[in-house]
């Protein structure tokens, strides 16, 4: 009787194992994988680098949707090139790029559908009117992965980039990812790089965690922020590195009139052990579309390189909304323009229009335990004409200068606030006030999962 419960259950593996080979992909016994697995292959794609797979990938995600109620499912993109043009995502799903495999966006315009504008943006961020679809989109979803064995997903901005600078695109270039209106994003041990204009747009989203990422875009090239949270809460940005021709990370909430309006703040965002290099951009940056309100950021233990500034409020009179309840804590700063800069002069405005009485608050910032080499600046603080930047709190920062360093190391107006063991010595205006230390909450923020998901998915 033993012997042949033996023989039966060694046909039934066999079976199932048969089974795993004729879908494809099989999932490794981690807990935590899709229930259903396909490669992109079985949907017609061909990883060479020039046949267009918009269909096989479409094919696909409609395909494995079916799934969400069953366990999930998971496509798997094999060693490749693959060249498609943009595609959805859709709930319960992973996206997961094998060791060697190339997402390649495709450079044809005409592959990029338009889409409306954000609601809380009114109009397109490059032009008025509508916008070009986002390379990988997906709205209204909810557990959604991209992951893998740091596979990349390549924009080929070079094409977007040129006819922005030469003023020939009629519309505003689309992200590389943008999620709307999701909950339960993991984004993980993948590379994206060269996106026509931002790179990582979670947008209207809760609970998103953006771990082991590398982000490369020429440290030129237009508007290619790194990762930029839009009208987002509990998001945790933690372990990336950011290579950018603009901000690394911008906390954004909507634009102007219409950012107030929608009215939906970025909040309970983390960020920390990033390492960014931006010469002509901040490490992080707070706005400057800010008007739905940005509170409660946590920035600790990151590293900025050849970067403008660190940690930086960009607002404006017309913004309306808030950056209030910041806390930044251990920088490593190398090679910076400005240690410290605060914005309240940005002037760029949707139709070219704005309320001067929409005005916006900028109070409780929290610096302390910053350590910088070779600064040009120390701090450039320029708050507003009557409606100044207040609650400012700066501790424990030592800033080495530059050989050929500004003479005035500290620019201040329309700004309050308290300085404790601050060198080079603060402005008037950032009173000393020894032995004071800087605000960090003390809670920890609940953010995803206690530990990333360390499934992998085979192919055959």
């Amino acid at each position: 009787m033993a012997s042949e419960t033996f023989h039966a259950a060694v046909a039934v593996a066999t079976l199932c194992a048969a089974a795993m080979l004729a879908a494809g992909a099989v999932a490794s016994p981690e807990e935590g994988c899709r229930k259903h697995v396909a490669k992109v292959t079985e949907y017609g794609a061909v990883g060479d680098g020039k046949r267009l797979n918009t269909a096989a990938f479409a094919k696909a995600v409609a395909d494995l949707s079916k799934h969400a109620g069953d366990g999930g499912a998971a496509l798997v993109v094999p060693r490749g090139r693959w060249l498609t043009g943009p595609f959805n995502l859709t709930s319960h799903f992973t996206l997961f790029l094998d060791e060697g495999a190339e997402i390649l966006a495709s450079q044809d315009m005409d592959d990029w559908p338009l889409i409306a504008p954000l609601p809380s943006y009114g109009r397109g961020r490059d032009a008025p009117g509508p916008r070009y679809s986002n390379f990988i989109s997906g709205s209204n979803l909810t557990d959604v992965i991209i992951t893998g064995r740091n596979g990349t997903i390549d924009g080929q901005g070079q094409v977007w980039w040129d006819k922005y600078r030469a003023k020939e695109l009629k519309y505003t270039r689309g992200y590389l990812l943008e999620l709307l209106y999701s909950d339960n994003i993991l984004i993980y041990n993948v590379t994206f790089k060269d996106s026509p204009s931002w790179n990582l747009h979670p947008t209207y989203c809760t609970n998103v965690t953006i771990s082991g990422v590398t982000i490369l875009a020429p440290v030129h090239s237009a508007n290619t922020d790194g990762i930029d949270p839009d009208s987002s809460s509990h998001v945790k940005i933690e372990d990336c590195y950011i290579v950018s021709g603009d901000d690394c990370v911008a906390v954004k909430s909507g634009w102007d009139q219409y950012g107030i309006e929608f009215n939906m703040p970025s909040q309970h965002i983390l960020i920390r052990r990033l390492t960014c290099i931006s010469p002509t951009s901040a490490m992080i940056a707070l706005g400057s579309e800010m008007s739905g309100g940005i509170r409660d950021v946590r920035a600790e233990d990151n590293t900025a390189i050849d970067t403008e500034s660190a940690v930086r409020v960009k607002s404006g009179v017309g913004r309306g909304g808030f950056v209030k309840d910041i806390f930044v804590r251990g920088l490593s700063l190398h090679t910076m323009k400005w240690v410290f800069w605060m914005t309240g002069n940005y002037g760029q405005h949707p139709d070219n229009s704005s309320n001067p009485n929409a005005l916006p608050e900028v109070t409780n910032i929290n610096y302390s335990d910053v350590f910088a080499e070779n600064v040009t600046m120390a701090g450039r603080m320029e708050g507003i004409p009557n409606d100044p930047y207040t609650g400012i709190c700066i501790s424990n920062v030592t800033a080495n200068l530059a050989p050929h360093a500004k003479k005035l190391q500290w620019n201040c107006t329309d700004v309050k606030g308290v300085t404790s063991d601050v060198m080079p010595e603060p402005c008037p205006e950032l009173r000393g006030e020894e032995g004071k230390s800087c605000a960090f909450p003390e809670d920890e923020l609940a953010i995803g999962p206690a530990e990333l998901p360390k499934c992998s998915y085979y192919y055959y």
